[in-house]
């Protein structure tokens, strides 16, 4: 049986991550986040803010790591495997900023396909900025809506996970995968 591969996604400060991190303790194999990791390296070669200052180059090494994690998830022997993000979050945010962008990227979100994505939504409550999340929460609801936008332009439905607990959200998703026979 071919491994599901399952996105949540959401826009900054949703408590996406909170969640990956919950799954991935209650068992479910998950491929995390990576965009602190491009923003951390970008800071100690001296680039206060790349995806900021090239937006470009921030999202091309986003979509490589993006896509190393999709072929990586061949190799996963579990019915499930999570994403903290997809592909098609690189192109989301690329339009959020108005940034035109090379066709390669639409490209590669076509070619490589998720089975299922969830989508978190801003969370005044739970929302922080920090030092790699420089957003403010009006932003983070715009990107939202950016995000949703952008995974239904690759045609894919889009299932927005409800305000909760942690243990609430991901018995939505795994309730509603289920559903759909996973």
């Amino acid at each position: 049986m071919e491994t599901k591969r399952i996105v949540i996604t959401g826009g900054p400060g949703s408590g996406k991550t909170a969640l990956i991190t919950y799954l991935e303790k209650e068992g479910y194999p998950v491929m995390h986040e990576i965009s602190r990791d491009v923003i951390l390296k970008a800071q100690k070669e001296g680039i206060e803010q790349l995806f900021l200052e090239n937006p470009i180059l921030f999202s091309e090494k986003l979509l490589e790591g993006r896509l190393k994690q999709f072929h990586e998830g061949k190799n996963c022997s579990s019915p499930i495997l999570f994403y903290d993000r997809g592909m098609p979050d690189v192109t989301a945010y690329m339009d959020f900023v108005d940034t035109h962008y090379p066709e390669k990227f639409s490209e590669t979100c076509l070619e490589n396909r998720y089975n299922k994505i969830f989508v978190l939504p801003p969370w005044e409550e739970i929302y922080e900025q920090d030092n790699e999340r420089y957003e403010s929460f009006e932003q983070a609801e715009k990107i939202f809506h950016f995000l949703k936008m952008g995974y239904e332009n690759y045609d894919y439905k889009v299932h927005e996970v409800p305000v909760g607990s942690i243990k609430e959200r991901a018995q939505f998703i795994i309730s509603t995968i289920k559903l759909m026979g996973y």
